[in-house]
């Protein structure tokens, strides 16, 4: 398929439907879910994970579909911070046993994780452009508990 791929209609909803053009009023609405993290994750992907979870859950943006895709982001995160640590302990440059010198393997790795995450960050908001876009209304404590026991359509008025 070409071009853009589209903006999900929530998205457009927050911004303000910038284009005019007509929502999908059928598109999936996956549940807001509190995830916890795979048992497959290392120590180091999980307490990414925790990170991520604190600042998107209360946003709404974490649904049931997304655990995958937020899975990807922090095992893609702990591979990047490795390979930067093995670029800046041996050096972009690198000189093989032959004598001849190239770009050090970890480089591609890190550079790749790091092209990865920022396309993954931005389908979550978490970059400064891709956030810039969005308006989120963060309900308190007492409008979370009113929208769990009576649903998404009421109002709340204080």
């Amino acid at each position: 398929m070409r071009g853009r791929k589209p903006k999900p209609t929530e998205i457009k909803k927050l911004a303000g439907n910038p284009g005019k053009r007509a929502l999908n009023r059928a598109e999936p609405r996956p549940r807001v879910v509190l995830p916890r993290a795979s048992s497959h994750l290392s120590d180091e992907e999980k307490s990414k994970w925790k990170l991520l979870v604190k600042e998107l859950h209360p946003l709404g943006l974490l649904t049931s579909l997304d655990l995958d895709a937020l899975e990807r982001y922090c095992v893609l995160y702990v591979r990047w911070v490795k390979a930067e640590r093995m670029v800046r302990e041996k050096g972009e440059i690198i000189k093989t046993a032959a004598g001849n010198i190239i770009q050090n393997p970890y480089l591609s790795i890190a550079n790749r994780a790091l092209d990865d995450l920022n396309k993954l960050g931005a389908e979550f908001g978490m970059t400064p452009s891709s956030r810039s876009r969005v308006k989120v209304d963060v309900l308190d404590a007492e409008q979370e508990l009113e929208r769990m026991l009576f649903g998404e359509n009421v109002v709340v008025t204080k």
